[in-house]
C-alpha cells in the first residue's frame, strides 16, 4: 500500500485480519504485528487508530459482539411459525460462525476484555444476548401453547448456549452437532407435553 493513500474501512479490515489470526493461529499468537500483515498494510497503522492493543482488542470485541447481538435479536420474531427446534438452530447458527468462534477463544484467553465488552454495551454480550433471544423465543412458544407450561424457558437457553460455546471452542462441525443437541433439548419438552395431553 503506498504511503499516505486513506484505506476506506481500516478498522473493519483490521478486525477481519485479526478474526483470521485467531482462528488460523490461536489467539495467544495475536499481536499487532500480525494483525497489520494479515492486513497487510504498515505496522504502524493499527496504533494511529488505537492508543495500545489492549485498545484494539476491545474495539474488535465490542464490534463483533455487536453483530451477533443483532442477529440473535430478530429470533424471538420467529415464534409461533415452523418447527421450534428448527427455528433457534437456525437463528444461533445464523449469527457469523467464525466471529463467534474468534470472539469466544479471545475472550477466553484475555478475560479481562469482556470488562470492556460490558462497560459498552451493558450486560448484552454475545453468548449473553444468544442466551436472552433463545430465552424469549421459548417463552413465547411457551405462550403460544407450542411447548409446555413446565418447560423453563430460560434453562433450555442455558443449555443451547452452552452447548453452542462447547462447540464454537472445540469443533469444526458446528452444524452437525449443534443442532441435534438443540432437538434434544427442545424435543424432550415437546414429549413431555404430548404425555401430559
Amino acid at each position: 500500500m503506498p504511503r499516505g493513500v486513506a484505506i476506506p474501512e481500516l478498522r473493519q479490515q483490521l478486525f477481519t485480519a485479526a478474526e483470521r489470526v485467531i482462528l488460523r493461529d490461536g489467539p495467544a499468537r495475536l499481536s499487532g504485528r500480525a494483525v497489520t500483515t494479515e492486513a497487510g498494510v504498515a505496522a504502524g497503522l493499527l496504533y494511529a487508530h488505537f492508543s495500545d492493543l489492549d485498545d484494539f482488542l476491545a474495539a474488535y470485541a465490542v464490534d463483533r459482539s455487536f453483530t451477533v447481538i443483532a442477529a440473535a435479536k430478530r429470533l424471538p420474531e420467529r415464534a409461533g411459525t415452523g418447527d421450534i427446534a428448527a427455528n433457534l438452530g437456525d437463528a444461533v447458527l445464523a449469527v457469523p460462525r467464525d466471529t463467534l468462534a474468534a470472539l469466544a477463544r479471545l475472550l477466553v484467553l484475555r478475560p479481562e476484555l469482556a470488562a470492556r465488552v460490558h462497560d459498552v454495551l451493558g450486560d448484552d454480550t454475545a453468548l449473553d444476548a444468544i442466551e436472552q433471544a433463545a430465552a424469549a423465543y421459548l417463552a413465547a412458544e411457551r405462550r403460544l401453547g407450542r411447548l409446555p407450561e413446565t418447560t423453563d424457558p430460560a434453562a433450555v437457553a442455558l443449555a443451547v448456549v452452552g452447548a453452542l460455546h462447547h462447540l464454537v471452542l472445540t469443533a469444526a462441525d458446528l452444524d452437525d452437532r449443534l443442532r441435534p443437541a438443540i432437538t434434544a433439548l427442545v424435543g424432550s419438552t415437546a414429549n413431555e407435553r404430548s404425555g401430559n395431553g
